[in-house]
């Protein structure tokens, strides 16, 4: 799922007038020309040239049951679930009268309109990780986003909605960093999302203009970085972190992950593509990425771009084979579902029949849930529902960050399901790979609970199996609702 966070409103937006729309903003339906929106470095108004070193000392709590996957060598006691790596940025939903031209210089003195003073707080938004952290928040797990943001307004908002939020924050840059870096170049990174009168969409940003990664002046891992990521039983990362921090920078993380006994999660996004196709160092990072992570999540487009193989089956068997370390891949299949590969089988789900109303954040709300099964070592199909659950409650609503679904509203969908169940789909996907693997599906009814190496699961047993544990989670306060 595309990594930024977008709240479409009926925007009245009043600066600067010229610019303004009043059509109401629908789901983002037409990228029309290519930007890199979580790139962005735009230059505030207000002072940035020394970086806030801020941070939230690290939750100090009980812990939760531990995957036996996470345990690779003897490690620090697990105090926070889940830690994203790097791209926090800060969206902002603009109606215009038309998107920008397509010449470099035009598109240029664009930005430099739109980033000459800052817009209502109304149209700003928590974007790229933050909302797998909010998410994840959602559901009960003790969240860290590691990264940077600049001192000025953007990052003081980012602050303020991840600990309302109850997410911890740990700066990535040490004080050699800052010394030796362009002021611009640590403010906090904004995307400009754009929507034109025929309701088209395009994402602006600085660094579209530039061929290093934003914070491409970061050289190592600071300590704070480190115990944040030794205490944390997952690391999360994206194919958008390269458009910020150098490969050796990332590559650094994993390792040092790998080493403490944290498991990684790894979506490489649209970006994997263009990773495959990038300098010598994306390739190795890329490459490195797919041989260490615990966990692997894609769409079938991007399962297909990676392998080579349109069977998202075959390509989760293939990336699992090259894998040193993967134990889960899961395959996002769309309205159609999703699907969790192991090395002993194949679990997959239907997607819930939901209203859409903008699926803009349904990818990184569904790995939130795929992290919380994991961390509590959840049946597999209930994982998978869990997950599509999760992602459906998120697209009924509008834009991602503060927007994304809550426990409540999941819980409500599951209670009610409605599968959108396609057998001729799943029949033709599925034919080939009985003969060899077993095969869990979940199904509304059944009245046998196997067909051959077919297992059924009935959404019955699995809301049975896991409303008890996320109610309970709701009455101990542990969510947002």
């Amino acid at each position: 799922m595309n990594h930024q966070s977008v709240a479409f409103k009926n925007t009245q937006f009043p600066f600067p007038p010229h610019l303004h729309y009043s059509t109401p903003i629908p789901s983002r339906l037409l990228f029309p020309f290519s930007l890199h929106p979580n790139k962005t470095i735009t230059k505030s108004p207000y002072s940035a040239f020394s970086c806030r070193g801020f941070h939230t000392p690290l939750l100090n709590h009980p812990s939760c049951s531990f995957h036996s996957s996470n345990a690779t060598k003897p490690a620090a006691v697990k105090t926070v679930d889940v830690a994203t790596l790097g791209n926090l940025c800060v969206d902002i939903v603009l109606n215009v009268p038309k998107l920008p031209p397509p010449s470099p210089d035009s598109r240029k003195a664009f930005m430099e309109q739109l980033s000459s003073s800052p817009p209502d707080k109304q149209y700003w938004e928590a974007g790229g990780n933050c909302n797998m952290a909010i998410a994840a928040a959602r559901l009960g797990l003790k969240c860290v986003a590691i990264g940077h943001v600049g001192n000025e307004i953007y990052g003081k908002f980012l602050e303020d909605v991840l600990q309302a939020e109850g997410i911890g924050m740990v700066g990535m840059s040490e004080e050699t960093d800052v010394l030796n870096a362009p002021s611009s170049s640590y403010e906090t990174l904004l995307c400009w999302v754009l929507v034109d009168p025929l309701q088209k969409h395009g994402f602006c940003s600085r660094a579209d203009f530039s061929k290093e990664p934003a914070f491409s002046w970061m050289n190592t891992l600071s300590e704070e970085v480190k115990r944040a990521i030794k205490r944390s039983r997952i690391l999360f990362c994206n194919g958008y972190d390269f458009d910020e921090l150098s490969p050796h920078m990332i590559i650094s993380a994993v390792e040092y992950a790998v080493e403490v006994g944290t498991s990684v999660f790894f979506d490489p996004g649209p970006r994997g593509k263009s990773l495959l196709s990038g300098t010598a160092e994306e390739q190795k990072a890329l490459k490195h990425f797919l041989r260490m992570s615990d966990v692997l999540l894609l769409t079938s487009d991007e399962a297909e771009s990676l392998t080579g193989l349109v069977d998202p089956i075959l390509a989760g068997q293939e990336l699992l084979r090259k894998g040193n370390r993967t134990k889960w891949v899961v395959v996002k299949m769309g309205p159609k579902g999703s699907i969790l590969i192991t090395k002993s089988g194949i679990t997959c789900a239907s997607a819930f029949k939901v209203k859409i109303m903008d699926t803009v954040g349904c990818g990184d709300s569904f790995v939130a849930a795929i992290a919380y099964g994991f961390i509590h070592n959840i049946p597999l199909v209930t994982t998978l529902a869990f997950a599509n659950a999760v992602g459906a409650a998120t697209a009924m609503g509008c834009g991602a960050g503060r927007n994304v679904a809550t426990l409540k509203q999941v819980v409500e969908l599951m209670e009610t399901p409605d599968l959108n169940e396609d057998d001729k789909f799943w029949n033709e996907l599925l034919r080939e790979h009985l003969d060899s693997q077993e095969v869990a599906f979940l199904s509304k009814m059944v009245l046998n609970g196997s067909n051959g190496r077919m297992k059924h699961v009935t959404m019955q047993k699995v809301v049975s199996e896991l409303l008890p544990k996320l109610k309970s989670s709701q009455l101990e306060g542990t969510l947002s609702s």
